[in-house]
């Protein structure tokens, strides 16, 4: 089938305006509306400064509609993906107690009370159905927040985006807060053919029973809708009605979809004001102008979302998405704007787009984007309006700089890890991995207009995260870039003792009495095997913790020259790397300290999606492939004498082919299975025990 025209930049606006609203109703998220009338009056824009909160945090709205849908990357496209699957990808991504839901409690938290049914043993949709769970449990909101992303990728499908949505959502919910999920989802995917709301909202009832709670409260608010021509009236009207007293427990879905929907119907075609009715009406605010801001984007497209005031800048295209990959956790709307048009492409047959500018990781492809690049007030920096422009035929990121003097210097950079007012942030637990590693080459294409006043000096900059957990600025060697003139930078990152990579970007300086322009960055990208050695620091050193993606119940600092991991009961992971490796050799001595059995774990994938070479209790070696519930023991030994000494493991994937040599036995497989792991990180593995090392060496597999 065909794809909108504007489909890519419709995405775009999809998920952007998925992200105002998360983000601009986060910091008075529950609150009634009449506390946010008399604390903080209607709400027109972000609030976040007045709670001295950031603007971009860790939500379980954002977490959610952009991990599930990986799904289908793992699984299989539509018709083939099932429920069971879904449940399997909850249970490969999310790290219990610590990543994308509320760990509210069994009982209390819907998605809690389903993650511990899929723990248990009981798939999906009997983990979030109402015999499972309970009318009152299974009809809480969390089925709708989460579905964006599945009309997303069913552009003029709704039918199809409902289907998908029904599926995602019975993981957790059933009854009413499923058909709110499916027909909102309709509604997004027929709003990129169609930007009529009550023609969108007939799409959206045609998927759901006609006597379903949803499609009453829908009647309702469109009669009052109808009568009242004033949102506060009918806003009334819903809290009289379908309030939060009619409804038992913490969220209900019925008044919060209530919300949506007469957002929706007073604001058709202004994104705005759909936010500010949306958010000013209170209750689940964050999850209703989330969803509300997603419908809105697709309807309106960019130009909807720049009517208004400026809700880009502040925002930079970022997003942070905790799960148990941490290579997809420092995020921005764009890579996730790829991501989704490419599973748009293969679900409607078409062929894979083209990546933009050969793969590069930072394209500025869409206008306005800059993919969370922005300036750094430093000591004697000189300001700089980061933007967009189109420049011979290209969208680049604009570097505008007025006071460039001998001196002065500017740095522009974006983040490849977690921020540092992370510690402080009142929100959902991060786990992240850095983007980018020492042996990896940095790389930027520059271009210096003609109408530049004087030359200008540049090179690649990266900021690590040292032992006192500060941010310290390296740069690559300097080029001077004349008016008129590009060139493309390159640095190999060297090792700085496993210290986390937090920001990459790009320093200008100049030699000239002043400067005076712009600098266009066309693309950056890095590529290569990583090369370093991670140990434990000297120091508390937060930030080297935090690039551990931890899986386990206990990661201990207090063992001298070591670090250390522990679970009680089953199986956990520390893991630390990205998807995108994928031929390498890591090396390490482990001891395992007790457990049914440990080992070191590569092209990680999740919890539960990996490889790895593991020392059973009785001595047994395995080389062994985890999908989901299945373990493949794919070769063994014999080993002896496992417990309380170091055991080398020397491991190297390279394409299908591994070779893994410990405690100089050796294993050799090729995995020719057509869901073959062919990326991801490595990891510490333990069952039921404990296990330390001094040192994980990582470098190239030649």
């Amino acid at each position: 089938m065909e794809l909108p025209a504007d489909y890519y930049s419709r995405v775009y606006a999809g998920v952007l305006g998925k992200l105002i609203g998360v983000y601009l109703g986060r910091p008075f998220e529950g609150w009634t509306y009449q506390k946010i009338m008399q604390e903080l009056g209607p709400i027109q824009y972000y609030v976040h400064e007045r709670f001295n909160r950031p603007l971009v945090t860790t939500d379980d709205d954002v977490a959610g509609t952009f991990t599930f849908i990986r799904a289908l990357e793992d699984y299989g496209l539509p018709p083939e993906l099932t429920d069971e699957q879904m449940g399997h990808c909850w249970l490969n991504y999310i790290i219990d107690k610590r990543t994308i839901l509320w760990w509210g409690g069994n009982g209390n938290s819907t998605e809690h009370t389903a993650w511990l049914n899929l723990k248990k043993g009981i798939p999906a949709p009997l983990s979030g159905a109402i015999a499972t769970n309970g009318k009152t449990i299974a009809e809480q909101i969390g089925a709708q927040i989460f579905i964006d992303s599945w009309a997303l990728v069913a552009p003029g499908q709704p039918e199809l985006a409902a289907s998908l949505a029904k599926k995602a959502a019975s993981v957790s919910h059933d009854g009413e807060s499923v058909y709110a999920a499916m027909l909102w989802a309709a509604m997004e995917s027929q709003a990129f053919i169609c930007k009529d709301i009550e023609t969108l909202i007939e799409t959206g009832l045609s998927v759901i029973p006609a006597d379903s709670q949803i499609a009453g409260l829908i009647a309702d608010i469109r009669r009052w809708r109808r009568e009242d021509n004033d949102w506060q009236a009918t806003r009334q009207k819903i809290e009289t009605h379908y309030g939060y007293h009619k409804y038992p427990s913490n969220c209900h879905v019925i008044p919060n979809h209530a919300l949506m929907i007469m957002a929706m119907l007073y604001a058709p075609d202004n994104f705005q004001q759909a936010q500010c009715i949306v958010n000013t009406s209170g209750w689940d605010t964050d999850c209703n102008a989330g969803n509300v801001g997603c419908l809105s984007g697709v309807m309106l497209g960019l130009e909807g979302i720049d009517a208004g005031p400026d809700w880009r800048g502040p925002l930079a295209d970022r997003m942070l998405i905790s799960s148990a990959d941490g290579g997809f956790s420092i995020n921005n709307a764009v890579r996730i704007t790829d991501y989704l048009v490419d599973l748009g492409h293969q679900i409607a047959g078409l062929t894979r787009p083209e990546p933009k500018k050969a793969g590069a990781q930072y394209h500025f492809s869409l206008p306005g984007s800059v993919q969370g690049f922005h300036w750094l007030a430093e000591d004697r920096a000189a300001p700089v309006e980061v933007g967009n422009e189109a420049y011979q035929g290209r969208q680049m990121l604009s570097l505008r700089y007025h006071s460039l003097a001998p001196g002065l210097h500017a740095s522009v950079t974006t983040q490849t890890f977690t921020p540092p007012e992370i510690v402080d942030m009142p929100s959902y637990e991060l786990m992240a991995s850095p983007l980018i590693y020492p042996g990896q080459r940095l790389q930027a294409t520059l271009l210096a207009p003609p109408d530049n006043i004087a030359p200008l000096r540049v090179q690649l900059c990266y900021r690590i995260y040292d032992e006192n957990n500060d941010l310290t600025p390296h740069m690559g060697e300097a080029k001077t870039l004349t008016p008129g003139e590009s060139a493309t930078l390159s640095l190999e990152i060297p090792d700085h003792g496993g210290q986390p990579i937090g920001e990459v970007g790009i320093r200008l300086s100049t030699d000239a009495p002043a400067a005076r322009g712009r600098l266009l960055l066309d693309a950056m990208r890095w590529d290569g095997t990583p090369t370093l050695t991670l140990k434990k620091p000297r120091d508390e050193d937060n930030f080297w913790w935090r690039a551990w993606v931890n899986g386990v119940d206990i990661f201990s600092r207090h063992y001298p020259g070591r670090f250390r991991i522990a679970n009680e009961y089953d199986e956990g992971l520390l893991i630390y790397g990205t998807r995108e490796w994928n031929n390498y050799r890591v090396r390490s001595d482990l001891t395992l300290h007790l457990g049914d059995y440990g080992g070191l774990a590569f092209r990680v994938q999740g919890m539960k999606r990996y490889y790895a070479t593991r020392i059973l209790r009785d001595g047994t070696l395995q080389l062994v492939r985890v999908r989901d519930a299945v373990t493949r023991v794919m070769a063994e030994r014999q080993l002896s004498d496992v417990f309380e000494r170091p055991v080398t493991f020397d491991v190297i994937v390279n394409g299908r082919s591994i070779t893994a040599t410990v405690d100089g036995q050796t294993l050799c497989v090729e995995d020719a299975e057509r869901d073959a792991f062919t990326g991801g990180g490595i990891g510490l593995l333990i069952n039921a025990g404990a296990l330390s090392t001094d040192a994980i060496h990582i470098g190239n597999c030649l």
